[in-house]
């Protein structure tokens, strides 16, 4: 207990050991009539203007909610809400009134159910939302100056899942209050939150932290808050504490729907809960008065466990072995082979046929190693650029380069996507930003981008670390082979130098340049990061065949820029251009073996089988291998 805390406060939360009520915070416009204008009137000796007949109405409906909990036997009601939350709905400027009616409304219920009832004030995590000029200790303080000045008895922080935002609620709650404090994590079945902190590492840390009580809060349901409060048993420290959610929630419509756990299976979750040591007992999403109502009884009845809510699991017998051979990409940059990819794009339909009959006449041809796929080009829906190199790798057998771009996934999707891949043995993936979405099928549609490309590499990284993207355990490392887009014709190329060398710092193996018509933006490149590629390069060659499509992709194309002498080349040409196009892409060709390690060949769109012709014979010992900073 925080030194010159009242034995009051310290009574507080070790008298309330039977259960505890999580309600949501009130907000919007149903926060503020609750209690309209309340603040300006009390304490004033003015009259508060009388509410509306509306206004009661809905302000005892939301006090009713809370005594339908207090009859169920809960000595602990709680609520709040942070600016930093309520700024995803614009309601951050309310946060004083929204704070302020909650307490009140529960006040109010306190005082009409004449049950001794303490009001602890809910205290969650920030979120991603960042509020310029405002550290996070500051808003959690804030919250709590709020919630403890309108009649809060403790403070209940929780539904974390990094430990350190949880320190720096609890230190910046200390700032302003001396109240108890009850921190409380989120885990998941296996006992690990979605940061990737353990219960027992959790626990460890919490008991050293001198609140009045710690736990788990909401996750999984019942079976996993026990799971969690298992693991963090330990010698000495706070008491425990343990709200579950009622179970785990689905989606029916518009509605979040939660499982029908019978009072009687709450009644032995509260039996197995106290056998673990948890001296708060209580619910949160998804609970209603009669879980309540059997979490007291249990309680107040002595109730023994009956029947185990935890189930041992069965060990994996056999662990997947990770993969350590390189693939073959890898391999021949790491020989200083000239390596020559043909980029695709997969099909509008279902039917991969001419895809991996093209794939198929590159590898007879003997001049190309590898196809690359992109991924839904100009933001509109093909072929998965990842499914396609499946087929295209078990069909062919060519390796495959397939791009990635977290534009149309979160990162639980992507993290599927690349483990599905993995599986396959598609192994080289491009991490790409990806075309904007407003040019593809939907106008107006927006992108998901949880992640931008250098997160995606992350992603592969910790992957390949044996953790996923929040840095929880996955069954074996994985052996990905990234590789990124680097645009040395870009507008702000001090950005572009910056983002580079991120994406190398993120674990990115090798890169691909945007389409280039002239090799000198690239050596002006290499010379403005330092003199030399810190990864093997490769770089983009497109062999245009009509002047109108070349003026087109330079007038129009994002990222893409054609020089004036090259476009004096193909207008001269007339009716030649074609000619000239394949002698640009093989001076390209050449010309790259010099400054770079491979190219990658566009292939013709509508005929792609005609990349075949133009490729030149490759010539692996005519090269000189290229210096890299690595």
């Amino acid at each position: 207990m925080k030194q010159g805390q009242s034995t009051e406060s310290e009574g507080l939360v070790k008298s309330a050991r039977n259960a505890i009520l999580q309600l949501r915070p009130l907000s919007g416009p149903d926060a503020a009539g609750a209690v309209p204008e309340a603040q300006k009137y009390e304490g004033r000796g003015q009259r508060r203007p009388r509410p509306s007949l509306s206004e009661r109405i809905r302000r005892l409906a939301r006090m009713s909610r809370f005594l339908e909990r207090l009859s169920s036997g809960a000595p602990i009601v709680a609520d709040g809400a942070n600016r930093a939350k309520l700024a995803q709905t614009f309601l951050e400027d309310e946060v004083e009134r929204i704070n302020d009616a909650g307490v009140k409304l529960a006040r109010e219920a306190r005082e009409v159910s004449g049950k001794e009832v303490f009001i602890a004030g809910s205290i969650g995590p920030l979120g991603e939302v960042e509020l310029r000029g405002s550290e996070p200790g500051q808003l959690y303080a804030e919250q709590a100056r709020l919630l403890e000045g309108r009649g809060a008895d403790l403070f209940m922080v929780e539904t974390f899942f990094d430990l350190a935002d949880l320190e720096a609620a609890v230190a910046g709650v200390r700032t302003v209050s001396s109240l108890p404090i009850v921190a409380l994590m989120s885990f998941d079945a296996a006992g690990e939150t979605i940061g990737g902190v353990s219960a027992e590492s959790a626990g460890a840390r919490l008991r050293e932290l001198d609140l009045s009580a710690f736990g788990a809060n909401h996750g999984a349901g019942p079976t996993a808050a026990l799971r969690a409060l298992a693991a963090m048993q330990g010698d000495g420290g706070a008491p425990l504490a343990v709200l579950p959610n009622v179970g785990l929630a689905s989606m029916s419509g518009q509605r979040v729907v939660f499982p029908h756990a019978t009072p009687a299976y709450f009644s032995e979750f509260a039996a197995q809960a106290r056998a673990l040591g948890a001296q708060i007992i209580g619910g949160c999403c998804g609970t209603t008065p009669a879980q309540i109502a059997a979490i007291r009884a249990a309680v107040d009845e002595n109730l023994t466990p009956t029947t185990p809510l935890l189930v041992r699991e069965r060990e994996q017998a056999t662990h997947a072995a990770p993969r350590d051979e390189p693939t073959a990409l890898q391999r021949l940059l790491d020989d200083g082979t000239f390596v020559v990819s043909v980029q695709l794009d997969p099909p509008l339909g279902a039917n991969p046929e001419l895809l991996i009959a093209t794939a198929r006449a590159v590898r007879d041809s003997g001049k190309a190693q590898f196809v690359d796929l992109n991924d839904n080009p100009r933001a509109r829906a093909r072929m998965s650029g990842i499914m396609a190199s499946v087929a295209i790798e078990r069909f062919t057998g060519v390796e495959t380069i397939p791009h990635l771009t977290p534009r149309d996934s979160t990162v639980a999707g992507l993290e599927s996507l690349l483990l599905g891949s993995h599986a396959e043995g598609v192994r080289n993936i491009l991490a790409v930003t990806g075309d904007p979405p407003e040019a593809g099928d939907y106008p107006g549609a927006g992108g998901v981008y949880e992640v931008d490309s250098i997160g995606l590499v992350e992603l592969m990284a910790r992957l390949n670390r044996g953790e996923d993207f929040h840095g929880r355990a996955i069954d074996a490392p994985t052996s990905f082979f990234p590789g990124v887009a680097v645009n040395p014709t870009a507008d702000d190329l001090d950005l572009e130098a910056d983002r580079f060398h991120r994406k190398v710092a993120a674990g990115a193996r090798f890169a691909m340049t945007q389409i280039l018509f002239s090799l000198d933006a690239l050596e002006a490149f290499r010379e403005q990061i330092g003199g030399t590629w810190p990864i093997p390069l490769l770089v983009g060659v497109w062999p245009i065949r009509t002047y109108e499509l070349l003026i087109r992709m330079h007038n129009e194309a994002p990222g893409m820029v054609v020089p004036d002498e090259v476009q004096e080349r193909y207008r001269r040409a007339g009716a030649a251009a074609r000619e000239v196009g394949g002698q640009l892409g093989l001076e390209l060709i050449e010309g790259a073996k010099a400054l770079a390690h491979g190219v990658y060949v566009v292939a013709p769109f509508r005929a792609p089988m005609n990349v075949v012709e133009f490729l030149p014979e490759l010539q692996p010992t005519a090269q000189s291998p290229v210096e890299t900073g690595s």
